[in-house]
């Protein structure tokens, strides 16, 4: 909908916690998507705020700064586009002018896109971040074999994304999510099956380095390291305390606001829909098991639904409960799978030989000198370790440290 000066819009928030890759393959997204549908501009910011301009930052116009960027940055048809100031403002030289409103940019971006096209040093610089793609994304994955709770398997075949919370939960535990794991009341060690998950190299990283041993009362135990199961046995139990964790904090939703969501034409479409796909498996309305199936499907919808007003999305937890109520866990079939289950992929890349890093450090250096010549590169390793340690001996007083010249 039309917030005040904002016209209507599609607009989303996401969380990429650790692993900034994700963020660059957004802005990929949405590159494409402008490409794709020339009618759209899209802009994109995140907790630094304009951080393609940052990027870019050794290539931008004087005029430009953190103050006047909002609503400056653009991608339209494809390409980056960069609102300039009016002529009269660089006239004047007016560098404290206000940034344009949304509609004022659009106007100008439909109007005379090719002035606001950025700079190629610009482009250059951000399209590098995101060079590779579509090919990167297969590039970034990890699969690996798990041994989970059947209830997991069965969730992750519906929705393999909801990997990425059990991974921050287990990543991100404190003492009271650990609490919830000593019980396990939702996926107890008892039936467990090998199956093949997909991560993004970050998710399994951040589960694979951490040491964790389970609390006795909780029933996980994991072989010997030394058995060739032993990987599989613990990442599969941390996953497990992950999405344990997540159920633990699920929300319970008021009557009041269940009422509204399911009175409008959007629930009827949705019921309409389960009924084609004979959800119902043919049980008259109103028996005891419709309406156990129609209230899980209240439930389902009341938690996918968001309410415009608000950017509050469901809880994974409730996700998964909802999915382990609606689907059916067939444990012979999971475990005829797991017989002839395909390699899990070399995880090699986990460790960085010396020369690999010398490598990574060569190509930033590289980057960061793009015009320097090989004799500019050479410096004195030694004379530079002699003179850090000069001046942190030198004694430090209020004003900071004395400079060693």
């Amino acid at each position: 909908p039309r917030p005040g000066e904002t016209p209507a819009h599609i607009g989303g928030t996401t969380l990429f916690g650790d692993n900034v890759e994700d963020e660059w393959f957004i802005v990929y997204l949405v590159r494409e998507i402008t490409r794709e549908f020339p009618g759209l501009a899209a802009r994109i910011d995140d907790n630094d705020g304009e951080f393609l301009l940052i990027e870019a930052a050794d290539f931008l116009p004087k005029w430009l700064n953190p103050e006047n960027s909002d609503n400056r940055v653009f991608f339209y048809k494809g390409e980056l586009h960069i609102i300039p100031l009016s002529e009269t403002r660089k006239q004047e030289c007016d560098l404290s002018a206000a940034s344009p409103t949304i509609s004022q940019a659009l106007t100008l971006l439909s109007s005379r896109s090719e002035e606001c096209l950025a700079a190629e040093a610009i482009r250059t610089a951000v399209y590098k971040r995101i060079s590779g793609y579509p090919e990167k994304i297969q590039a970034s994955f990890h699969r690996a074999h798990c041994y989970l709770p059947a209830g997991i398997v069965a969730v992750l075949r519906q929705r393999p994304s909801l990997v990425a919370a059990a991974v921050q939960a287990f990543y991100l535990r404190d003492p009271v999510d650990l609490r919830a794991c000593r019980s396990f009341q939702t996926f107890p060690p008892d039936e467990r099956v090998m199956t093949v998950v997909t991560f993004t190299k970050c998710l399994y990283a951040q589960l694979v380095q951490q040491k964790f041993v389970p609390d006795r009362r909780s029933g996980y135990t994991l072989p010997l390291p030394s058995h060739p199961q032993y990987k599989a046995h613990e990442l599969g139990m941390k996953l497990a305390h992950g999405f344990e964790i997540l159920c633990s904090k699920c929300s319970k939703v008021s009557p009041d606001s269940k009422r509204n969501v399911l009175s409008g034409p959007l629930w009827e479409r949705f019921l309409s829909s389960l009924k084609e796909k004979s959800y119902f498996k043919g049980e008259m309305e109103g028996s005891a098991k419709y309406l156990e199936l129609l209230h899980m499907a209240e439930d389902y919808f009341q938690q996918s639904v968001t309410k415009p007003e608000s950017s509050v999305e469901v809880s994974p937890g409730d996700e998964i409960l909802t999915l382990l109520q609606t689907t059916t866990i067939d444990l012979k079939e999971f475990e005829r799978e797991a017989a002839c289950l395909p390699p899990e992929d070399d995880d090699s890349w986990l460790e960085i030989t010396p020369d690999d890093l010398d490598q990574m450090l060569k190509e930033a250096r590289n980057e960061s000198l793009p015009s320097s010549n090989e004799e500019e590169q050479k410096y004195d390793l030694e004379a530079v370790a002699e003179s850090m340690k000069a001046f942190v001996s030198k004694v430090s007083t209020h004003e900071g440290a004395e400079m060693p010249w």
